[in-house]
């Protein structure tokens, strides 16, 4: 049977007035961008919520031209807003209750009655999340979050726990989250920079071994990053080497492996969400 709701809640380090608008009025600042995360992804500019009932949850395109994603049916600012969505029967509740200090953010995602929906169409528990790191950062008002031209697609067969080690090791990070613990994601998204690191289950790989991609990171400090990937247990397969660039690899906890490299002065110069 079909689920007919999913909910989730976040804790956010700002008051529920300032949890609201970060919510509604900044929602294409905290928003992940990524192939699954527009509807039309190759034309998606952005996201945007219009105040007030009766205003829209848009996608906007490069034409100019908006997706109309739903409409808003409550808009109590600092305490709940709630859209019909217009592109198939759901309804989103989104609660800001004070919370020590900060904001506890509660999402409803639910089908409507007589509705009939795909449970994936449910989708809401699983970006939530991504509010929480923007409002730690918003103050500073950190430069757009944007994707680099170039991805790279990992086949692993446990992906979750790839990601894991790969955060603990190499330093990999996520705009997303890093699966936990008996999270199995269909779709795990790591970042370096605006490149992205994309882990998939091994039983899709397109072509048998042998591979003949590597990847190649760029790190600020690579001796401190040799140091730490070693401690973590890391498989050094060469040490720090110059040849013109300093880079070491190291094969990672299913054997793929890993070139680091000294980043260069404008890398580290450049900003980084």
């Amino acid at each position: 049977m079909t689920a007919r709701s999913a909910t989730a809640s976040v804790h956010v380090d700002v008051d529920p007035a300032v949890a609201f608008e970060a919510f509604t009025g900044e929602i294409d600042r905290w928003w992940v961008p990524g192939p699954i995360n527009a509807w039309d992804f190759g034309r998606a500019l952005s996201r945007r919520i219009e105040p007030g009932v009766g205003g829209r949850v848009l996608e906007v395109y490069d034409d100019a031209s908006v997706l109309e994603l739903g409409r808003v049916t409550v808009w109590e600012p600092g305490r709940r807003l709630v859209y019909r969505s217009s592109v198939d029967d759901t309804e989103v509740d989104v609660r800001f209750e004070a919370d020590g200090g900060g904001t506890r953010v509660r999402v409803e995602h639910s089908v409507l009655p007589g509705g009939d929906v795909d449970e994936a169409a449910l989708f809401w528990p699983n970006v939530l999340h991504w509010l929480v790191s923007w409002c730690r950062v918003r103050h500073t008002d950190p430069p757009p979050r944007r994707l680099g031209r170039l991805a790279v697609g990992l086949y692993y067969q446990d992906p979750p726990a790839a990601a894991r080690w790969l955060a603990d090791a190499f330093g990999l990070r996520s705009w997303d989250r890093v699966p936990g613990e008996g999270e199995r994601p269909s779709w795990i998204e790591l970042h370096v920079g605006g490149a992205a690191v994309l882990l998939f289950p091994a039983d899709g790989k397109p072509a048998p071994e042998p591979v003949s991609h590597t990847v190649w990171v760029y790190v600020d400090d690579l001796d401190a990053h040799l140091a730490h990937a070693t401690s973590r247990g890391a498989t050094i397969v060469t040490g720090v080497t110059q040849h013109g660039f300093r880079s070491y690899v190291a094969a990672d906890v299913e054997g793929h492996r890993w070139t680091f490299v000294q980043a260069s002065p404008t890398m580290r110069a450049a900003a980084e969400v």
